[in-house]
């Protein structure tokens, strides 16, 4: 665990904000990593630490988590292709933390009582998960962020409780809401990145275009062909090869381009990346979410190739839908895919344009804002509710085309006017009966649930209550969702 001290400026101590993350790749840990790095900014936070939850699991866990995804995307990307489909309805899991993954938990649970945080951002779905767990059993009253690190949203994602929700793209909180999801509750912010250097140099208009090629943190062999098929190029460049933490692939590539002269610089792992986006023209590598999240910050197009089956395929159709990305399916096309952008007039400063346009550099500092600024009680979804979303979205439709008692619903705050229940219409007759007011609203009150509902009442009224004995709530129903902000 890492832990940071931040301005003291509130009377009473200021935010105390945890960041946990999941070391499943490095992009969930960057996310992790730019989000404490925007709390710097922020006067109200007095203190951060950031957990990789991985990291203090049991090493047979932390393998098979951490370092199995990596061997079926290198020996069995069909299968993690399958996995990644067969994970995305949303709230396809809907009963609680198997045992396994609970007991990994526990260091992580106890890292919480300990620190006591106002404030939890996650930005990996099983922390996500647990805090849901901890949100609806009263172990936890801090605000809790879920934060998405790809731009196409898995339902994976999505929990029975938390304040906010924070995707990638407009589309994403379209098709959440689309699902049931109250918009006041989800945003779309972008993926949380570091800072954006000022003052670093910028791209020089009268050089040869400059390549990045990117391996990769753990230096991906695929980097070999891609070196190699830029050397039958047409067009002037230069380029820059970064080879991550694979020394034995520095080497091969040094001895691959040796005779270019000093066309190419081959690097190692590097603190130079900011700088690198800043200054390279065309960046060749995979569509990973954060890395293709910082070349759109830089207004750095990209060439797309051996994209991981699942996100990052889908991460590469949105940008090449945005126009700041083409896509490589072979490795011996890959010299003349390059080519065909440099040579056409005009199309580089196209594409350039397009990944300036999509780029949300500011990312990580409006996710702080909406959880820190946002309700203090968080959004609970019933397991009723849950069924519901996940039906729905196995038949293809909106939730707002639902009708009959498995339609949904929404309880919300009638002071604070934040979405705190989605569930379904008949659990809201069993509310009626018991927390109905002359007005035609409700008052929910502490010790006044029968153990008998249907819908475990002890868990939501917990959550929604948040300390407090009574909560008077209206009941709104479900409109269509907005196609475009506000």
């Amino acid at each position: 665990m890492r832990r940071t001290s931040a301005r003291r400026s509130d009377p009473a101590g200021g935010e105390r904000v945890l960041i946990l993350s999941a070391g499943v790749g490095a992009g969930h840990n960057s996310a992790a990593a730019a989000v404490e790095q925007a709390c710097a900014a922020r006067a109200d936070i007095a203190e951060v630490q950031v957990l990789d939850v991985l990291q203090v699991s049991s090493p047979l866990y932390r393998a098979l988590v951490g370092k199995g995804y990596f061997v079926l995307v290198e020996g069995l990307p069909w299968l993690v292709e399958w996995g990644y489909d067969i994970s995305d309805p949303p709230f396809r899991r809907r009963g609680p933390i198997d045992p396994w993954t609970r007991a990994n938990s526990v260091p992580v649970i106890d890292a919480i009582k300990r620190f006591r945080p106002t404030a939890i951002v996650c930005t990996h779905f099983l922390p996500a998960q647990l805090m849901a767990s901890l949100l609806l059993r009263g172990v936890i009253d801090a605000k809790t962020a879920v934060v998405t690190t790809d731009y196409d949203f898995q339902g994976l994602w999505l929990t029975g409780a938390f304040h906010a929700l924070f995707v990638a793209r407009e589309e994403g909180r379209v098709a959440v809401t689309a699902l049931g999801l109250p918009p006041d509750r989800v945003t779309a912010t972008g993926i949380p990145i570091a800072g954006q250097l000022d003052g670093a140099p910028a791209r020089n208009a009268d050089a040869p275009p400059m390549l990045l090629i990117s391996a990769g943190a753990t230096g991906g062999d695929y980097a070999v062909s891609v070196v190699r098929q830029t050397m039958h190029m047409r067009s002037a460049f230069t380029a820059t090869i970064v080879c991550g933490r694979n020394d034995a692939l520095r080497r091969r590539i040094e001895e691959l381009v040796a005779p270019a002269g000093d066309r190419y610089r081959v690097l190692g792992f590097t603190t130079e990346m900011p700088q690198l986006l800043r200054t390279a023209d065309l960046f060749v590598g995979k569509p990973g979410g954060l890395s293709a999240s910082e070349c759109m910050a830089a207004g750095l197009p990209m060439v797309l190739v051996n994209p991981i089956p699942g996100q990052e395929v889908r991460n590469g159709d949105y940008l090449m839908e945005q126009g700041a990305a083409v896509r490589c399916n072979t490795a011996a096309t890959i010299g003349w895919k390059i080519d065909e952008v440099l040579r056409e007039p005009g199309r580089l400063q196209r594409m350039q344009a397009a990944a300036w346009r999509t780029g949300r550099p500011d990312a990580a500092a409006d996710v702080l804002a909406g959880l820190l600024d946002g309700p203090s009680r968080p959004l609970v979804v019933t397991r009723a509710a849950q069924k519901t979303i996940l039906a729905a979205s196995e038949q293809r439709i909106v939730a707002t085309d639902l009708t009959g008692p498995a339609s949904l619903v929404r309880l919300v705050d009638s002071a604070a006017g934040s979405t705190v229940a989605v569930l379904q219409a008949e659990e809201l007759d069993v509310l009626q009966k018991r927390y109905a007011t002359p007005n035609g609203g409700l008052v929910l009150r502490r010790g006044r649930a029968s153990v008998s509902l249907r819908w475990e009442p002890l868990r939501l009224l917990r959550a929604m209550l948040s300390g407090d004995d009574a909560l008077p709530v209206r009941v709104e129903e479900l409109s269509t969702p907005p196609l475009s902000p506000g």
